[in-house]
């Protein structure tokens, strides 16, 4: 059940661009990248300043296209992939004018140009939905045709203004503004006092917080979605109809108390098959293993007390096993009630009743339970009997098994099914498990230290059984290994401290001779009273779960075997679903829950992809995308950024000086038919260096190459070979360029330099070109201010992700990071803000801050309200309205992180202003969930993409989603390779009234403005961006442990479902290290691409 490796990327670039940087192996291939907050300071925003060539946030974008320089040619170029569709014919258009006769360098934009594509009639974005919002949480009236007020002809202002409210800066217009000549930058703004909102704009009623999340109620689905051609799909979801039994909850007590589920389900197991027919009345109860029993009608009696004897698993000596005596005490708790889930379901009560589901969930899991060589993990089954068992190397190996979960939906209560794989230890003895650890015969040479710290951090925890008392096969936890080798063990045997050696007291007692005595003993038990084990005379107990981190070799073994073709995981699916046989399970017979064997046929629609606008400079002004792909071929960025001083530093020892001298040339030849100003002479000659010293040669390179510059120049971009294993170098390097020395870089694995592909390249180029403040394409219907809820007044939207330290690294803080637009209408540049919180602290707790100054008093800050001025100062404009995308937050953490953050935005908001508070719309993205679509007919080649997957942006708003509730499930990208996962999008607070189409359009389009590769994304970008730059931070704080996702195997980490991130309360004094802040100029542009 690994998070697979983000499959959204073409083969040599796609999402991540092939480098290093766009797609560490492990990591579910997302890269890395975030602009920080510095912890103590004031409530100003950031300084946002030209870079040198007035590429920053601190003026009006008066931006040029940069394209190639006149005379030149675009350069012809080869790349895979299908060519965009042509545009529309042409429309009387109703926005702003064309604009005839214009030079091409003095186009800035507000609407197509002659010949662009105006107003796409199959693009329908779904309207916003009239009418004030109630504020009982219900919807407003119908539709209104208001729509998007009409936009008068302008001046050729970049950032058009709108007759709803004024506009602030008076920006020159383009007769005073030359080719070569950047508007000076709008004074700084104290806060946004001097922007005042028109009275005539639209006012939307904002609802007040509420306090608690029982006064909560998340937005009514404001009717399905109509944009798109309709189709047919079919999910994971099986149809489960609801019991119609008296369900009984009764309470638990064993004495002796056991921490174990397994000896309490074995307790039970006894208890039942002793009492059933009697004193249990011939009921058949579902036990949790913990407190908690359930029964399909009451028992005989209120409370009663039982006693068992149960046989130890293990034998004592002689051969005899232990008997325990435990009491057991069942009293009545509740009735769990069926009739309000009953309710819920059909929408006529707004809170799902849980406990009823947990009841039926319990009642499904006990037959897998207690099924032999079954191992529950979190909500998955485990088996070496279903499928092959694959190794993984260092004595690990995955087993394949399947996740189970009854979820409330439109149809009714259905059980979400899908196939899993996670690593386990492979049950070897453990002489050979440490061979395989070690990849060596442990008898060739002693163990060095690195050798024993490998070894014990691997075997502490885990249960091995003994091999060296014929059939007494008692049992142990491992808790660490002996300091010394077993021949210099000795341990007391008496009063009088005479010891014992270990060898001498296993060949008197046992008659066993042991062989390696230069091993360690493995030490058993507590550590007061330990117990010592050659490990000659131990086995591995099958069917433990590895859960620490795995490495990169064995994430892409893991990988391999859980990549399925969509039609195999259907078929596994189905044969799951068979063997489980529902039908013939007791426990579900006895509650009445009837499951069908059939996928549920649902209905979708495919959404159209948008037009994407590019350079006119270039042959291809605009391009609708084919099967969510494209390519730069006769393309060029629709703002090429420049690059005048860079250098190049190269770690690896294979590629020699004049190939590194080569690559740079052609990688600059690249960005340069791409559209960006890129000069083909480095500062420097390019340098070749080891990768132990690279702080030294980095700082030593920059420092001499500023030294040949003018003063008040900067470098624009460096560009480092690296080996193509690094270890901890990459981290180490965007460190230092981000945190120390102020520079953006492109880090090119040495496999890339060799064969110096143009596909390749021309990814590169695209990297390169947003990080130093270019931009590649924007929508159309953005230029032409035609997206409902976002074209018709200024809107931010942000992004806002938190990634977790990797099991096993209990002290780590986790990484929160925000990204916000930093230009209207085209929402396509993301500034990001990275901080260090708590350990596995899901809420973000740097949104908003107050401190008291002793000079100033109470000073406000946060990551909100440095965002929001970044926001004000790099488009003139303040946001009258705020989108705000949540990645990573499960089911049961809705309220809570909803409650948390909404009211820091608001408190940001109202921090900078008096009465200022936008509308907000907070949604949250979940990659993390079980339910896949497939095509309903695999073999119609109108109904899939080349990998067999359903199409790109394919959407699910019926059926499987959430009974009343605003969600939906959006498969925005084109499948590679395996199973593609839809993302899933719910709606947790709406005060811009979004409908159906309006936010599913959105959110679809937006996927098409991925930076890093032509290709739309799985996930929308500012999330995606998000999870980039929180990536990035954890190399500025351990550079050594940063290198992969999120998580390391995603949910594998965490048993799978949605349930897995917990979250503490916010514990906002812990103690955590903040991040050594980003250099200004880094913060600017989108350096974690």
């Amino acid at each position: 059940m690994v998070r697979k490796k983000r499959t959204d990327g073409s083969s040599e670039g796609g999402e991540g661009s092939g480098s290093r940087e766009a797609a560490p192996a492990s990591g579910g291939g997302r890269g890395g990248g975030g602009y920080q907050q510095g912890r103590g300071g004031g409530g100003g925003g950031q300084q946002q300043g030209g870079r040198g060539r007035g590429r920053g946030y601190g003026q009006p974008q008066q931006q040029q296209y940069g394209g190639p320089r006149e005379g030149q040619p675009p350069q012809q170029q080869q790349y895979s992939g299908p060519r965009g569709g042509q545009p529309p014919p042409q429309q009387q258009q109703q926005h702003s004018g064309p604009r005839g006769g214009q030079p091409p360098q003095q186009q800035q934009y507000g609407g197509p140009r002659e010949g662009q594509p105006p107003q796409q009639q199959h693009q329908q974005y779904g309207g916003p939905r009239g009418g004030p919002p109630s504020r009982s949480g219900g919807r407003g009236g119908a539709s209104s045709s208001a729509g998007l007020p009409q936009r008068q002809p302008v001046p050729e202002l970049h950032q058009a203004t709108l007759p709803t409210y004024q506009a602030v800066s008076s920006q020159p217009t383009p007769s005073e503004v030359g080719p070569t000549q950047t508007p000076d930058p709008p004074a700084p703004v104290q806060e946004f006092e001097q922007l005042s909102i028109e009275q005539g704009a639209p006012s939307q009623a904002i609802q007040p917080i509420p306090s608690s999340s029982k006064a909560c109620k998340f937005p009514l689905r404001p009717g399905k979605g109509q944009v798109g051609k309709r189709c047919m799909v079919k999910a994971n979801h099986f149809f489960a109809e609801l019991p119609d039994k008296d369900l009984h909850q009764y309470d638990v007590t064993i004495t002796p108390e056991v921490t174990s589920r397994g000896v309490n389900r074995a307790v039970m197991k006894q208890l039942v098959d002793l009492y059933r027919e009697t004193h249990l009345g011939k009921r058949l109860p579902a036990y949790d293993g913990r407190k908690s029993l359930y029964t399909a009608g009451p028992l005989p009696f209120v409370s009663k007390e039982f006693r068992i004897l149960l046989q130890d698993e293990e034998e004592g000596a002689g051969g005899q096993r232990r008997e325990r005596e435990f009491k057991i005490v069942i009293k009545l708790a509740a009735r769990a009630d069926l009739h309000h889930l009953g309710m819920f379901l059909q929408g006529k009560q707004a809170d799902a009743p849980q406990e009823a589901l947990q009841v039926l969930d319990i009642v499904l899991r006990e037959l897998p339970t207690s099924k032999p060589r079954f191992t529950p993990v979190g909500r998955s089954f485990y088996s070496p009997d279903i499928g092959r068992k694959q190794s993984l190397g260092d004595g690990l190996e995955s087993w394949r098994g399947f996740y189970q979960s009854i979820r409330p939906t439109q149809m009714g209560l259905s059980l979400n099914i899908d196939m899993s794989s996670t690593a386990f230890i492979e049950a070897l003895p453990v002489t050979e498990f440490v061979c395989e650890l070690l990849n060596r015969d442990i008898r060739s040479r002693p163990l060095s230290d690195a050798d024993r710290v490998k070894i014990k951090k691997a075997l502490r925890g885990v249960k091995v059984e003994v091999t060296h008392r014929g059939n007494m096969r008692r049992k142990y936890r491992i808790s660490g290994l002996t300091a010394v080798a077993t021949r210099e063990l000795t341990f007391p045997v008496d009063e009088r401290n005479t010891q014992k050696s270990v060898v001498e007291y296993f060949y008197e007692t046992y008659g066993f001779r042991i062989q390696h005595t230069q091993l360690p003993c493995l030490q058993v038990g507590n550590s007061n009273r330990p117990n010592y084990l050659p490990m000659e005379v131990c086995k591995i107990v099958e069917g433990q779960r590895y859960s620490k981190r795995l490495n990169e070799r064995q994430i892409t073994a893991l990988l391999k075997v859980t990549c399925q073709r969509p039609q195999e995981r259907e078929k596994d699916i189905l044969r799951t679903v068979g063997l489980n046989d529902y039908a013939k399970d007791p426990y579900a017979k006895e509650f009445g829950i009837k499951i069908s064997a059939s996928l549920a046929s649902v209905e979708a629609r495919i959404l159209p992809p948008p037009w994407l606008k590019y350079h006119d400079s270039g042959r291809e002004g605009t391009c609708l995308p084919q099967v969510g792909q494209w390519n730069m071929m006769n393309k060029k960025m629709i703002n090429g950024g420049t690059v005048s001083n860079w250098i190049c530093v190269n770690f690896s020892r294979q590629v020699p000086d004049n190939l590194a001298r080569t690559f740079c040339q052609e990688l600059a030849q690249m960005c340069h038919t791409s559209g960006m100003a890129f000069n083909p002479e480095p500062v420097l000659p390019p340098v070749s260096a080891r990768p132990e010293q690279v702080e030294k040669v980095l700082k030593t390179r920059y420092h001499d190459a500023m030294a040949k510059l003018p003063k008040g120049t900067e470098i624009d971009l460096l560009i480092v070979i690296l080996p193509d294993n690094n270890g901890s170098l990459y981290g180490d390097l965007k460190r230092i360029c981000e945190t120390e020395l102020g520079i953006v870089s492109q880090c090119c694995l040495t496999k890339h330099v060799f064969k110096m592909s143009k596909q390749y390249m021309a990814n590169v180029a695209l990297k390169i070109n947003v990080k130093v403040g270019g931009r590649n394409t924007v929508l159309v219907d953005a230029l032409s201010r035609r997206i409902p809820l976002v074209s018709d007044r200024p809107t931010i939207i942000f992004g806002a992700d938190v990634t977790h330290p990797h099991p096993g690294e209990d002290s780590s803080p986790s990484i929160a990071a925000v990204v916000a637009s930093q230009d209207w209408p085209e929402i396509t540049k993301y500034a990001g803000l990275v901080c260090a919180q708590a350990h596995r602290q899901e809420l973000i707790q740097d949104l908003f801050k107050e401190w008291k100054d002793p000079q100033k008093g109470v000073v406000t800050g946060g990551m909100i309200k440095e965002l929001l001025i970044a926001f004000r100062k790099s488009t003139g404009h303040k946001p009258l309205r705020i989108i705000f995308y949540r990645d990573g937050v499960s089911e049961g953490q809705f309220y809570q992180v909803l409650l948390y953050e909404l009211d820091a935005i608001r408190k940001a908001c109202a921090s900078l202003e008096a009465g200022y508070q936008p509308p907000v719309t907070f949604v949250v993205v979940q990659k993390r969930h079980h339910t896949r679509l497939f095509a309903h007919n695999h073999n119609d080649r109108n109904s899939v993409d080349r990998s067999g997957n359903i199409l790109p942006g394919t959407v699910v708003d019926s059926k499987i989603c959430h009974p009343t509730e605003f969600d939906f499930y959006l498969c925005s990208h084109a499948g590679i390779q395996g199973t593609s996962r839809p993302a899933h999008y719910h709606v947790l607070w709406d005060e811009n009234n979004f409908s159906a189409d309006g936010l599913q359009s959105l959110t679809n389009n937006l996927c098409y403005t991925y930076a890093r590769c032509t290709r739309s994304v799985s996930i929308v970008p500012p999330a995606y961006y998000a999870h980039l730059a929180a990536f990035r931070a954890r190399f500025y704080m351990e550079p050594e442990t940063s290198d992969s996702g999120s998580m390391a195997s995603g949910s594998m980490a965490r048993g799978g479902g949605m349930g897995g991130r917990n979250t503490r309360a916010p514990n906002v004094n812990a103690a955590v290290r903040p991040l050594p802040p980003l250099k200004d100029n880094v913060k600017r542009v989108m350096f974690y691409c």
